[in-house]
């Protein structure tokens, strides 16, 4: 196929797409879908903008953001006008940010406003959360277009990818060098084009950063040939990786290889008989290993086939784990300065423990020393420092890599040649190699072989970070030992303080940082150094609280000054009566620790641990049963629809209000997220039901005022202490809140919102009441207990109700309400967590913070007035002429908001409703 001109051209395939699903983005409990013609719009227009600014070719652009759509339409915005972006980890620090924007000299500065607001105010910004109200709204075909002047030669980006100290230095990247790795994949694909439409489309699950090369040309380049899905997924944790990739269809995974390490694990320890099942399995055909191991793939989903894995090796032990079990796993090799790819396994012939057969176009020669140097026209032609480009001088790059070539063309990686351990005997031993020893190892969460000085000269020197207690080193250090030439044995060993090994953003792992830390240890006589020896738990708890860990006490600080010391035992002593962490706290620290251990922690073991002691006996296998996630928890029932305190609070003799009565435990609990209320004939019932039951019932027996009157017709204004005033009108779907007082709020609240909205609504109820309404318990007196099941039907078909539990599972209501508001449902959520005994309002719980973070929707505010006086004066209820309903304006709360900031200013508006209800 003829080589394309210039980038630019895949807009014009954007546009020929069409309405084909192009990107699917995760924020908090909401997904996004973005298609093909929305991307080439976004980017015609965000190309408009750069023009009305006089950005001309050359100039540059800063994009600092996480993976989503409005990343990749900048990004073409910036190929269409020839300006040069210049993509930044946004895992990366502000420091590091401003440093390279002191050199590349900005023209502007995009990306995600949490990040922005960082930076120095000495560059102009925009944010993704102002291009709805800054991008021009229509665009000619002139202003959409590419510049006449873009050619191969053109530059496109320019990648840093190091910089943590000393100036920082850029791989600039022309369009020529993009194609030249582009276009042998596209030319290869084509004759396997007419067999995707059977499984069109493909979908990519993507855990990469699109700053990094890798994942710019699995989620930028490739995805292009076939018009797939992108999946953009930022948790990796190994049970939301497989819950989307089943869930979501997703038909290849493309990550670093220690994502595809923390999926062995996973499945190693929810099936323990797993790897007698690989040993048996031996010697069989592919098609049998697929069928042998059919319950393994259920769990992704059937159409799930294949890993792509890049930006680093991968170990033999991972590869062929995944290639037992029947799935197809592509390595791929490059670097920077290649624009991703020197070599490539072909999908269909994979040469199993090599990085594939050399692209066309490149020239790949092995020097006498095993260091691969390659020459072609992928390679950049300059680098960016102090402020200018700097040409290449030699044609050939040098990698730093080491590999030696297979008889069938194929390379094997085998390390890196700055890496290499030449130990004092004169032996060269790669720490890829004797780090495969350490892999089969369950024991064994990271392994870094690095070398160590010792009188006799340089030896390597195992550093585990383990699964495990201590004193299972030895015995993984003689296991491992077993695999390795005698020349090649291990004979040292240290163990890392914390779960995992110091790694980058891709998931290689720092060698640098821990050949430091090991250097100090030995300084110390064997001792870590102080900072190392910080108990990692105990330091991120008290990140989470704000207590700050107290400074070690200077050398030149008498013994008797034990001042750190009694701060120290003090503030272990808290801990060890309670972790001291409010709701908020304990779901940060449970996030936190999952992203940090790549598992998710069972939830009831975590919501029972209370202490520091608790806590780390949870995260250790001896002491929680491998984190069984699959235990429910207990059940707790309350008698209202609530708000959770965003996770389980410690076991106290009453809940957190006066009002809430005992919580009662039950039977196992599994909650119920019902959808079949969203399928259209079930909505037409509703609907039916409310207009003409509902609505006559409540205007008939309750006659409520409606404040404001017109609200049929009420227009929706931005508030005007709203966080973002220049906003144009919040548009729905909504979270509406209210106050709570009977078990009829519903239907009044119904009854005042206009009838677009109350129609489409959802409403979440306390899971335990549902819970017992379905099981038929817990109703007093006990004779209504039959009636609780068709309770429990009525009230799911005619207003949509969800569960929300109190005490636990609260994240997977979370993700229902995140469903719900994607399918265009307004859901309706009670901040309170109880009923007022006597209508005053009650302090909201932080779970509404929270919920309206991760929702990322406006919430209009509600109150309900006069319904306290009639429940505690015990005066009628029939046409009383005392209730009112009022309705507030919209608010849309800025991403850098807080819970507590988002919590109160909810219950502020609501506390000014009542208000203004008295007056």
């Amino acid at each position: 196929m003829p080589t394309r001109p210039h980038l630019a051209v895949l807009v014009d395939d954007f546009r020929r797409f069409g309405h084909q699903t192009a990107i699917v983005q995760y924020t908090g409990n909401r997904r996004k879908a973005t298609t093909y013609a929305e991307i080439a719009t976004l980017a015609g227009r965000f190309a408009a903008l750069l023009a009305s600014r006089n950005l001309q070719s050359g100039d540059r652009l800063i994009l600092w953001a996480q993976n989503s759509a409005e990343w990749v339409a900048a990004f073409y915005g910036c190929i269409l006008r020839g300006v040069i972006a210049v993509p930044l980890d946004a895992y990366g620090t502000p420091d590091f940010a401003a440093r390279v924007a002191s050199d590349v000299r900005p023209s502007l500065i995009v990306g995600d406003a949490t990040l922005l607001q960082t930076l120095p105010n000495d560059w102009p910004r925009l944010s993704f959360e102002d291009w709805p109200t800054i991008l021009p709204p229509t665009v000619t075909a002139d202003q959409a277009g590419p510049i006449p002047t873009l050619s191969h030669d053109t530059p496109l980006q320019i990648l840093f990818t190091s910089g943590t100290t000393g100036d920082p230095k850029g791989i600039v990247h022309t369009h020529g060098n993009i194609l030249a790795s582009f276009e042998p994949i596209r030319n290869a694909a084509q004759p396997y084009l007419r067999y995707e439409r059977i499984v069109h489309p493909l979908r990519f699950l993507h855990t990469l950063p699109l700053s990094h090369v890798f994942g710019q040309m699995m989620g930028l380049w490739v995805p292009s040939i076939f018009a797939a899905e992108v999946h953009f997924e930022s948790r990796l944790t190994a049970p939301r990786l497989i819950e989307v990739i089943r869930r979501e269809r997703i038909s290849v995974l493309a990550g670093v290889p220690r994502v595809l390490a923390l999926l062995k694990t996973h499945l190693e320890t929810e099936h323990p008989n797993l790897t007698a099942r690989l040993a048996a399995a031996q010697g069989i055909s592919a098609q049998k290993r697929w069928w042998r191991f059919r319950d393994i793939h259920s769990l992704f989903g059937f159409k799930f086939w294949a890993f792509v894995t890049g930006g680093g090796a991968l170990p033999p032990p991972i590869e062929q784990f995944w290639n037992a079990l029947g799935f197809v796993l592509v390595q791929g090799y490059g670097m920077t300065e290649t624009s991703a790819l020197i070599t490539l396994n072909h999908p269909f012939k994979v040469a199993r423990g090599t990085m594939g057969k050399p692209l066309p176009g490149r020239e790949v020669k092995i020097q006498p020393d095993g260091e691969v140097l390659v020459r072609g026209p992928m390679i950049s032609p300059a680098t960016w420092s102090a402020g200018v480009l700097q040409p290449r001088a030699d044609e050939w790059l040098a990698t730093g890599d080491l590999a030696e070539v297979q008889p069938t063309g194929e390379l094997r990686f085998l390390g890196r040649k700055s890496e290499t351990i030449v130990t004092a005997t004169g032996v060269n031993l790669h720490p890829e190699d004797l780090e495969a020893a350490f892999e089969p190892e369950p024991e064994v969460t990271a392994c870094a072989v690095v070398p160590i000085e010792t009188p006799a000269g340089p030896e390597p020197c195992a550093v585990l970070a383990l699964r495990t207690t201590p004193d299972r080193a030895p015995a993984i250090l003689q296991r491992a030992n077993t695999h390795l030439a005698e020349f090649q044995r291990i004979r040292r060993l240290a163990l890392w303080p914390e779960p995992d090994l110091p790694r980058t953003s891709t998931g290689k792992v720092k060698r640098a940082a821990v050949a430091s830390w090991l250097a100090s240890r030995e300084a110390n006589d064997g001792r870590a150094s102080a900072a190392a020896c910080t108990d990692w738990l105990l330091t991120l708890i008290t990140q989470i609280t704000g207590e700050g860990l107290p400074s070690e006490p200077s050398q030149d600080q008498p013994a008797s000054n034990n001042k750190t010391q009694t701060q120290t035992q003090a503030r272990d002593l808290r801990l060890a009566e309670d972790l001291r962490l409010d709701s908020l706290g304990r779901i940060e620290l449970q996030d936190a620790l999952e992203q940090r251990l790549g598992i998710a922690l069972p939830q009831d073991q975590y919501d029972k641990a209370e202490t520091l002691n608790e806590l780390r006996q949870l995260l250790t296998p001896s002491g929680n049963k491998a984190l069984e996630p699959n235990q429910p928890p207990p059940a707790h029932d309350t008698p209202s629809s609530t708000i959770p305190s965003a996770t389980a609070p410690p076991p106290t003799p009453k809940a957190s209000f006066e009002a809430t009565p005992e919580p009662r435990t039950s039977p196992t609990t599994h909650y119920l997220y019902p959808h079949w209320p969203w399928q259209l004939p079930i909505r037409w019932i509703r609907a039916a039901f409310i207009e003409c039951v509902a609505q006559p019932l409540v205007w008939f027996l309750a006659a409520p005022r409606v404040s404001p009157a017109d609200r049929t017709h009420q227009t929706i204004q931005p508030h005007p202490t709203d966080t973002k005033p220049s906003d144009t009108q919040p548009t729905g779907p909504f979270l509406i809140i209210a106050n709570h007082v009977t078990a009829y709020d519903l239907p009044l609240l119904l009854y005042a919102l206009p009838r677009p909205i109350r129609l489409r609504t959802a409403v979440a109820m306390s899971g335990e009441m549902l819970e017992d309404f379905r099981h038929a318990r817990n109703q007093h007196p006990r004779w209504l207990n039959p009636l609780g099941p068709p309770t429990w039907l009525l009230l799911t078909a005619l207003f949509n109700v969800f569960p929300l539990p109190r005490l636990r599972d609260f994240q997977r209501s979370f993700a229902h309400i995140g469903n719900a508001l994607d399918h265009g449902l307004h859901v309706v959520v009670f901040p309170e967590g109880t009923r007022s005994p006597d209508g005053t309002l009650a302090p909201f719980r932080l779970g509404i913070g929270l919920l309206v973070k991760q929702s990322q929707a406006a919430v209009l505010p509600m109150a309900l007035q006069g319904l306290g006086e009639l429940k505690t004066r015990r005066r009628r209820w029939f046409r009383s002429g005392t209730l009112q309903v009022s309705l507030g304006q919209p608010i849309r709360f800025a991403p850098g908001d807080t819970e507590a900031a988002i919590t109160a200013r909810l219950h502020a508006e609501v506390e000014t409703l009542l208000a203004k209800n008295q007056l």
